[in-house]
């Protein structure tokens, strides 16, 4: 099985640069010969590389795993829509903070923005399926795009987008259709060489697509406009914000990151924090600077600033002092105190 080390253009939006994921778990489990592992990828997914005639699908494959595991997939999304299928064993599964156990034959559906993992924190025993599209989105509001190759009819393909993207369900108990599917595709991958079942993968996505289909149209699901608000982008954006606080940020950076334009991720900002896009990029950055002084009191003055984003220690200072009524170092002195009291 081979990790893909061409070089590839990653997939750009808003001005904001996304890269596959590697899987580096997976990968270094296969290799230890935890598990039998096989798929088709392209970008930076692990797996036989995909060709031209498949583009939009990012992965396809599955792995067995039918001995105690040490290794899980941490919090992470995906470029595209992914589903999941679990054709044997049990799987400990999390998407967007709700942990569950996926039974046989559960199906998952996770959305470019919806957080998951797979394993608590290990994987269990089981088949695991996955099917990854790029729809070239990677917020809630923006339109999806399906590969040319998609051949359900205009209708069918509207009312698919329409309830996968106005629902947030994220399992579904199969019928036959969908199992019969996944075992086709594990023939499809397992027996490729060099695109050779290029084809087959193609008619085997659509029939899982009008399958799923079916299977939605039988479930009692409630559509939800405003689960596609541009308001909902940014409010993704604010959370993963905390986790980049050190990045060069401006309000146009922050804009193109949520896929919206500067006017509307202000007003979106402002409804959901009360506070400006800088304000509260600012307040962001002198909460995590006191987290870091009350964990580690050798840091420097300098080094918390840039740690946190800010662009010089003496302006640090300045927007610390001024929220908080004492200097950063005398802030840091009283945390230093604080463990000593409590020694």
């Amino acid at each position: 099985m081979k990790i893909n080390k061409e070089k590839i253009e990653p997939y750009k939006a808003g001005g904001v640069v996304y890269h596959a994921d590697t899987c580096l778990p997976l990968t270094d489990a296969f290799k230890r010969k935890k598990i039998k592992f096989k798929a088709l990828a392209r970008h930076t997914y692990p797996g036989d590389r995909l060709d031209d005639n498949t583009l939009g699908l990012n992965s396809i494959g599955y792995w067995d795993a039918n001995e105690p595991q040490d290794w899980g997939l941490d919090w992470h999304r995906n470029e595209g829509i992914e589903f999941h299928f679990l054709e044997s064993g049990s799987m400990p599964y999390a998407q967007e903070g709700k942990e569950v156990l996926l039974m046989p034959n559960h199906l998952t559906i996770t959305r470019p923005w919806e957080a998951h993992k797979v394993g608590n924190p290990h994987i269990g025993m089981g088949k695991f399926y996955w099917v990854i599209l790029d729809l070239g989105v990677r917020r809630p509001h923006q339109e999806w795009v399906w590969p040319d190759w998609i051949t359900l009819t205009q209708p069918d393909l509207a009312r698919l987008t329409t309830i996968l993207r106005y629902n947030e369900k994220s399992i579904l108990k199969t019928n036959q259709s969908i199992k019969d599917c996944f075992s086709q595709i594990n023939k499809a991958v397992s027996t490729d060489k060099g695109g050779s079942n290029a084809s087959r993968i193609r008619i085997l996505i659509n029939y899982l697509l009008l399958s799923l289909l079916d299977l939605l149209d039988t479930n009692d699901i409630v559509l939800n406009e405003a689960l596609t608000d541009s308001s909902r982008s940014v409010g993704y954006f604010l959370k993963e914000l905390e986790n980049n606080l050190a990045d060069q940020w401006t309000i146009e950076l922050m804009a193109q990151s949520a896929g919206v334009g500067l006017t509307r991720f202000t007003y979106h900002c402002k409804q959901i924090t009360n506070l400006t896009p800088m304000r509260y990029l600012t307040m962001k950055r002198l909460e995590m600077s006191k987290k870091i002084f009350q964990k580690n009191e050798n840091l420097t003055i300098a080094e918390v600033a840039y740690m946190c984003g800010f662009t010089s220690s003496q302006y640090f200072a300045t927007v610390f002092k001024k929220h908080e009524k004492c200097s950063p170092n005398a802030y840091r002195i009283k945390c230093a105190n604080t463990h000593v009291e409590f020694a």
